[in-house]
């Protein structure tokens, strides 16, 4: 009376097994060591950088965080993530939605979703990389490893190591600029130091920072009194793009304070407003080879397409 019934499961096993990617490879990560699927089908991505470096290597997510200030992505995803569903933010994890899903891979990180790690574990195999920031490269390093392109993450990190290595030389001895990077934001003036995302990238170009920022730390809240702290030869500042009306008031009182107007740079037309997606929350591979661009026509240079 058994055997029909155990037929029944072991077919219904068969047919489960040929619907889901088989796991076969151990990735070791932030949290451990989990078992992953070798060419994982539905994959979910909870960082925008992460979102950025999945894309570029051929991998469309089907549930990802929005980005920071997207509606519900950035534009320069917006045709790639057409058909990705859209699950809160990198700190407000929709759970819900996401096993709505049936992913067969979550990629998260620690610095933004530790607490949550056992809930997206008994979801999905789940891999976090450790930081954020300056983390960027490592970052996209792992993420192709677990969704089993790693050869293609390696060959996109080398092709911006190579645009970076064209822009130093088209540069010349503009490297040897002392670059300030300040962000500007309502209740929360920043000077960012080297393990930022720009500031990683400024480094691996060859630029110099200021000896106030030459720090390997991420950033520091400051009060006007620091303003002669943002001092360099060239200061790139970015703030809200939008501009919305409160983040608008609050960098033209900071560029109208007389500390700031008697930097060097200031009085030298060197302080040059950047894009805040560029330069910080896009935080990913794209946004990584826009602010080579940007750089390359601040000074006006040329630097080889992506």
């Amino acid at each position: 009376m058994f055997k029909p019934l155990l037929t029944a499961l072991v077919l219904s096993s068969a047919l489960f097994g040929l619907s889901m990617p088989l796991a076969a490879r151990e990735i070791t990560h932030a949290m451990g060591v989990t078992e992953v699927p070798d060419a994982p089908l539905r994959v979910v991505i909870l960082t925008n950088e992460g979102t950025e470096a999945l894309l570029y290597i051929g991998v469309v997510p089907v549930g990802a965080v929005q980005s920071w200030d997207g509606n519900p992505w950035y534009a320069h995803l917006e045709d790639a993530l057409k058909d990705t569903v859209a699950l809160g933010t990198e700190n407000a994890v929709n759970l819900e939605v996401l096993a709505s899903l049936e992913p067969d891979l979550i990629i998260g990180n620690k610095v933004r979703q530790e607490k949550i790690y056992d809930q997206l574990s008994a979801i999905a195999p789940t891999v976090f990389a450790e930081d954020l920031s300056g983390s960027w490269q490592s970052n996209l390093a792992l993420y192709s490893e677990t969704v089993g392109k790693a050869e293609e993450g390696q060959q996109a990190l080398a092709a911006f190591e190579a645009r970076t290595r064209a822009l130093a030389e088209a540069l010349g001895d503009s490297l040897n600029e002392e670059i300030s990077l300040v962000r500007f934001s309502p209740g929360r003036v920043r000077i960012y130091y080297k393990d930022t995302f720009a500031g990683g990238i400024l480094s691996q170009i060859g630029f110099h920072r200021p000896a106030a920022q030459y720090k390997d730390a991420f950033a520091e809240e400051v009060q006007k009194e620091r303003i002669p702290d943002m001092a360099g030869d060239r200061i790139f500042y970015f703030s809200a793009d939008a501009d919305p009306a409160e983040a608008k008031a609050n960098l033209e009182e900071w560029l109208s304070d007389p500390l700031w107007l008697n930097l060097s740079a200031v009085q030298a037309d060197k302080a040059q407003r950047v894009s805040e997606l560029v330069w910080n929350t896009g935080g990913g591979i794209y946004c990584a080879n826009m602010l080579l661009d940007e750089i390359a026509a601040i000074y006006g240079v040329s630097v080889p397409a992506p």
